[in-house]
């Protein structure tokens, strides 16, 4: 019986050196595996240089016949230009709007310059020289948040507390920013200019749109003729409890009893009216300003400008990207060349 405290001491030894080796063989394979990625990568870097030393001249020369290439392009190809303009859609317009920029870049894309030049109401040539149109939002984190504190505000109590912010802007997408930006690429550095007025009447003329903007207009002068009515009432009350409190001043005094009480609540009945009064003020500025900024279907924030920006920048430029572009098909032609010899040789 005594020796059982001994024999269990040197079973639990034995678990515990055998637990190590285990760890110790764990963080061998572990390292053998970090290791043989660097052999690998090593290699492939080793099997690169080989073959860029192998094919030097030929790469070298693919890249300088793209760079000649390049040059002579943009000098003698037209420059590109890029006008922008920033527009507000008003009564749910905005996907007519990414529709109608679609369409007019299908033709520009298509090389339709007749039909695109009926659509934008300017000439064949103008038209021909347009290379690209497309849309986009333009919006910031604090436009996102206004427009999440008007979305919840048309929601019941229940679903709210099912949503928050962050959810909202992992469904947001381009069509629930207020403004967005539409841009023009041409080689004509005034056709953007022309053609804005074909872009906002093509949303303007649509019957839809326009019955909303109507009924919107019915909405607001109504409601206006409401807080102005609410108005003449508050100033008819306020007469009144002034009339009021001549009234009582000019009665003799019985006495010294004065009623605290009424005047109280005079003066609280006064300031109430006061507040409200305030409050209406507000409401009517806020109505104002939704007649102004729903006075159009689309709203031009930032015009066209009348002269487009020339575009620059190295991903523009042919000298840098025909370069890249002969590099890479030689790479992929040698590649090839390289993969048959290489079947050839396995096959045999």
């Amino acid at each position: 019986m005594a020796e059982l405290p001994s024999n269990q001491n040197t079973s639990d030894e034995i678990d515990l050196g055998q637990l190590f080796q285990i760890i110790g063989r764990g963080f061998q394979k572990f390292f053998n595996f970090i290791g043989s990625i660097f052999k690998g990568l090593f290699h492939l870097l080793i099997l690169l240089l080989l073959f860029i030393q192998k094919h030097f001249v030929i790469l070298t020369i693919a890249v300088v016949v793209g760079g000649v290439s390049g040059y002579f392009l943009d000098n003698y190809l037209p420059e590109r230009y890029i006008s922008k303009m920033v527009v507000e859609p008003n009564f749910n317009s905005v996907q007519q709007l990414y529709n109608n920029i679609d369409f007019y870049n299908d033709l520009a894309r298509a090389q339709d310059s007749v039909t695109l030049a009926t659509a934008l109401d300017i000439t064949s040539k103008e038209a021909a020289s347009i290379k690209k149109i497309f849309v986009d939002s333009y919006s910031d984190e604090n436009q996102k948040i206004k427009l999440f504190d008007n979305f919840i505000k048309e929601l019941d109590t229940t679903t709210i507390k099912t949503i928050d912010f962050e959810n909202y802007l992992k469904n947001f997408n381009s069509l629930d920013a207020r403004f967005h930006q539409i841009s023009i690429i041409s080689t004509d550095n005034r056709v953007a200019k022309k053609a804005q007025p074909a872009i906002i009447s093509s949303i303007s003329i649509n019957d839809y749109f326009k019955r909303q903007k109507e009924i919107n207009e019915e909405n607001i002068a109504l409601q206006d003729s409401i807080y102005m009515q609410q108005l003449v009432e508050i100033d008819s009350l306020q007469s009144l409890y002034k009339r009021v409190l001549e009234k009582e001043a000019e009665k003799p005094m019985q006495g010294t009893k004065i009623n605290l009480a009424e005047n109280g609540e005079s003066q609280n009945k006064e300031l109430a009216l006061v507040q409200e009064r305030e409050v209406i003020k507000e409401k009517l500025v806020e109505l104002n300003e939704e007649r102004a900024n729903t006075s159009k279907i689309l709203n031009v924030i930032s015009d066209f400008p009348n002269r487009g920006v020339e575009q620059k920048g190295v991903w523009k430029s042919y000298k840098f990207l025909l370069p890249l572009v002969f590099l890479g098909l030689t790479i992929g032609i040698l590649g090839l060349f390289g993969l048959g010899k290489y079947l050839k040789s396995y096959r045999k």
